[in-house]
């Protein structure tokens, strides 16, 4: 497998998304080449690495999605909750000591192109509808600073 390359339709429109999203792929690309080198070791940082950025990155997503009111949150949590759980049992396997990188990047790429298209491109609008209220929240001053003009003129 070589390296994948960011493809212009995998932006969200929402830049933080698109920043995680693309350092994953660089994750990614980071397994293969450590798998290329062969070092036990280098392949071990990457895959804790990538569990952990990955969690903390649908953990992000998420919040944004219930902070927007995604009538979908839960049912995409869930969809999270199953791969959390599939690259879990790759990163036992590795410890175990079996050779599971080549396996684990075509899931990974696979997985994750697709979650992009299909999965995240439906919490697209709500989330950008809500972080451009929460701009122009800031830009009128505030829930305190409009009920402080409200009440004192």
């Amino acid at each position: 497998m070589a390296h994948l390359v960011w493809q212009d339709d995998l932006n969200t429109g929402i830049q933080v998304i698109d920043n995680q999203h693309k350092r994953i792929v660089e994750m990614i690309n980071l397994l293969h080449d450590a798998q290329q080198g062969k070092e036990h070791a280098a392949i071990a940082e990457v895959i804790e690495e990538l569990v952990d950025y990955t969690l903390s990155h649908f953990a992000f997503e998420e919040t944004l999605m219930e902070d927007a009111g995604y009538q979908f949150s839960r049912a995409h949590k869930k969809i999270h909750e199953l791969f959390i759980r599939r690259v879990s049992e790759y990163r036992v396997r590795f410890q175990a000591g079996e050779d599971v990188g080549d396996e684990l990047k075509g899931l990974l790429s696979r997985w994750l192109f697709n979650h992009i298209r299909n999965d995240d491109a439906g919490y697209v609008d709500a989330v950008r509808h809500s972080m451009s209220e929460l701009v122009k929240d800031k830009s009128e001053g505030g829930w305190l600073s409009r009920s402080m003009k409200r009440f004192f003129g």
